[in-house]
């Protein structure tokens, strides 16, 4: 039962120290995207979900990530009990790619 306890406890710590990180990272790529966007590498992500949720009709858009590496979008939404990803070429606007159901 210690033992049990103690892994418990130090994965809550190892998940606690973990947040700040995830967070931070978050924070740069949204960074990142303001400053692509307002130097003109970018479309703005209003723009880019203007020409994608229209196409996505019965799902729940549940927002976006930004991948500051690649330039491009990640929209999430939820359609019953899957998830789907749709890639976007933040420079282009054009879709990638449409990952689940």
């Amino acid at each position: 039962m210690k033992k049990f306890l103690l892994s418990a406890l130090a994965g809550t710590i190892l998940l606690g120290a973990a947040a700040p990180a995830l967070a931070d990272g978050r924070r740069r790529d949204q960074d990142a995207a303001y400053q692509a966007t307002q130097s003109g590498q970018v479309r703005p992500l209003r723009e880019i979900e203007a020409r994608v949720l229209p196409r996505m009709a019965g799902a729940s858009y549940l927002g976006p990530e930004y991948d500051s590496d690649t330039a491009r979008y990640r929209l999430k939404f939820m359609r019953g009990g899957s998830v789907i990803w749709v890639d976007v070429d933040g420079r282009t606007g054009a879709v990638l790619g449409r990952s689940g159901n």
